[in-house]
């Protein structure tokens, strides 16, 4: 990644509006939730990678039962906003928000029982590194339990691809499933499992492309202005046609560390 900063008040305000309070990413709680779907994390330890502004943290700890997270990020204004989070939730005592350098995990081996990210890792090209890393913090018999936005293939993504990618304009690292299911075997990761959760996406965005373009626009325009709204609305219009395609696959990911 680079040293500018991706996430910053206005971006994490618009997700917001977008995604609920102190979400980043697709799906809000709902979506977050499913990507633990099935694990019980009652008095877990729990690792977020790019933890975002803190809505996730929260309910790692606060609905599904952890005992203790530790929420790492590389940005300092999602960091702030993810321990005022915490704070304002009467959580502080069980989740620890760090700023960290992009690079390997700063724990040691066998710390956590459960490493989650939702959507942050799309920014880590070195798939095969994160999931080695992931691998090495976990305890025997924890999980990893992610969700990327992935593209379907290997090699080079279609022209429509690219220009999607770079209207974003966010480092993005898109790894096909099967590399990532190449890359959690190789760490030595067990039960891998990869949900293609492309067909809800794709009802997902295009409803809220209506939103940035239809009633809730002016909304919109006066939170953030007429030009920022007009720049989402031109990149969520280049991310349907790949959508529709299949090319843009979000997915998740889990395996499990042998006992």
């Amino acid at each position: 990644m680079s040293d500018e900063i991706l996430y910053d008040d206005q971006h994490i305000k618009f997700l917001e509006d977008m995604w609920g309070e102190g979400f980043l990413s697709p799906g809000g709680a709902d979506e977050a939730a499913l990507v633990v779907e099935g694990l019980d994390l009652t008095g877990k330890t729990v690792l977020d990678i790019g933890c975002g502004s803190g809505a996730i943290a929260v309910l790692l700890a606060e609905t599904l039962g952890a005992d203790r997270v530790i929420g790492i990020d590389v940005e300092q204004p999602v960091v702030d906003a993810a321990r005022t989070r915490a704070e304002k939730a009467g959580l502080s005592d069980r989740i620890d928000i760090r700023l960290i350098e992009p690079g390997p995990l700063p724990f040691d081996a066998e710390t956590f029982d459960v490493v989650y990210s939702k959507d942050s890792i799309i920014h880590i090209p070195d798939k095969e590194a994160l999931c080695q890393d992931a691998f090495r913090v976990l305890r025997p018999g924890g999980w990893f339990a992610a969700s990327d936005w992935l593209t379907s293939h290997d090699g080079a993504p279609s022209p429509e691809m690219q220009q999607y990618v770079r209207a974003e304009d966010l480092d993005f690292a898109m790894a096909s499933p099967a590399r990532y299911d190449r890359a959690m075997a190789d760490a030595g990761f067990v039960e891998i499992t990869l949900r293609n959760r492309n067909p809800w996406y794709r009802e997902v965005a295009s409803d809220e492309l209506t939103r940035l373009t239809g009633a809730d626009r002016p909304a919109l325009e006066a939170a953030h202005g007429p030009d920022f709204i007009a720049s989402q609305i031109a990149t969520w219009s280049l991310m349907m046609p790949v959508l529709q395609s299949g090319e843009h696959c979000p997915h998740h990911i889990r395996g499990q560390k042998p006992v």
